[in-house]
């Protein structure tokens, strides 16, 4: 099949196997160059380990420190006429990669928030590995059905407090716009902090320390974000933000327990990037498209894998092991060169003057263009998206 980018709001319904291949390549090769994580982990289990922050992880702790890896995400194989999802083929390219250098790498597909998927993989860890070293947890989900209730609750990006209006980008009509969300309710909250919070989070290790799965000095992490003041009714102050905050004040909760392992338990601040999640925010994708332009002219800009690189070298397993570097709410930050005083000012002069007219010559809109199209396999050079190519394609 020939497979050309379809996009469709801000979801693109293809993925190229053979781009997607090239990026995970991309990121194996930034890896590499940084060189061994020293006294990194050996064996790891990444919960949202098949795009974005997960699958970052997973390559940076399989090639930079030698890790076997368990991975597990819920992704759709081609059936023939459509694509497979990008992350079926980012996996499949990962493993691949990972067994041409005799690493251990396997994955399971499915509904990780169900008991079902938590049996199957605590199982294959009990058989294969014996105990895991790290812990990623980096879902990212619209819906989750508790395994216990059977209740499905629904995430929404409403703010706290009032409506919210401010400028957003429609990158259908390629205008800067003004949105307005509605005030959430109380059953929101509720709903998004049940999906996005920390509770699967503890589930899994709560398990896991049970059934003695957790090596000593274990380190387990989950993903959070702040983000600037322009974001923040909508972001840290609304309904995502009440998720964040708990998945937080679990991290903290957890660490205790972990430390019984002699082992440790973080919740990692990252940088705003351009991933499937953040393209359905509004206004974080405009706040992207400054950013990015921003950091590149400072040179500081950073994709998942460069951050999740920093994250291991110079926070988790840097010199010190024991003097983990974390803020006054014991989170580590990666997000210290976006958030830094002199980007954050001027991005905020471009937010106000930003408009349509200029958005293309004031912001970074092609380049966040291109970082989108990325993410599903299209636009890397050398890649010809003008041939036949396989697309049903196999985990081993």
């Amino acid at each position: 099949m020939i497979v050309q980018p379809k996009i469709r709001g801000f979801i693109c319904t293809t993925a190229h196997p053979v781009g997607c291949a090239r990026h995970v390549q991309e990121q194996i090769d930034v890896v590499t160059k940084k060189g061994l994580v020293q006294g990194g982990p050996k064996k790891v289990l990444v919960i949202g380990a098949s795009t974005g922050y997960g699958l970052a992880s997973r390559i940076t702790a399989a090639f930079g420190s030698g890790a076997a890896t368990l991975g597990v995400f819920f992704e759709k194989p081609s059936d023939g006429k459509r694509t497979a999802t990008a992350g079926w083929y980012n996996t499949v390219a990962f493993e691949k990669a990972a067994h041409a250098k005799g690493l251990y790498a396997k994955s399971v597909n499915g509904d990780a928030f169900s008991d079902e998927i938590r049996r199957q993989v605590l199982d294959m860890i009990k058989k294969d590995l014996g105990q895991v070293d790290m812990v990623i947890y980096s879902l990212a989900s619209p819906r989750r059905t508790h395994p216990k209730t059977g209740e499905t609750f629904k995430s929404t990006l409403k703010p706290i407090v009032g409506n919210y209006t401010n400028k957003s980008f429609d990158f259908d009509k390629n205008e800067v716009i003004s949105v307005t969300l509605e005030q959430a309710t109380d059953d929101d909250v509720k709903q998004t902090v049940a999906v996005m919070g920390g509770e699967d989070w503890q589930m899994w290790i709560d398990l896991m320390r049970a059934e003695g799965l957790l090596a000593e000095g274990c380190i387990t992490v989950a993903y959070s974000y702040i983000g600037p003041e322009v974001t923040q009714p909508i972001y840290r102050q609304g309904t995502i933000g009440a998720a964040k905050d708990h998945l937080e004040a679990t991290g903290v909760a957890l660490d205790k327990k972990m430390m019984e392992l002699k082992g440790r338990a973080f919740v990692s601040v990252n940088k705003a990037l351009v991933t499937q999640a953040s393209s359905a925010i509004p206004f974080i994708s405009l706040y992207i498209v400054l950013l990015m332009k921003v950091m590149k002219e400072r040179n500081i800009h950073e994709g998942c894998i460069e951050q999740i690189v920093r994250l291991f070298h110079e926070r988790l397993y840097n010199r010190d092991r024991k003097a983990i570097p974390t803020d006054e709410q014991g989170r580590v930050r990666v997000d210290d060169w976006e958030m830094c005083k002199e980007v954050q000012s001027e991005v905020k002069q471009m937010w106000t003057a930003v408009t349509t007219l200029n958005a293309n010559q004031f912001g970074g809109v092609d380049s966040y263009n291109k970082e989108f199209l990325k993410l599903f396999g299209f636009g890397f050079p050398g890649v010809d998206y003008d041939a036949d190519v396989e697309i049903d394609l196999k985990l081993d």
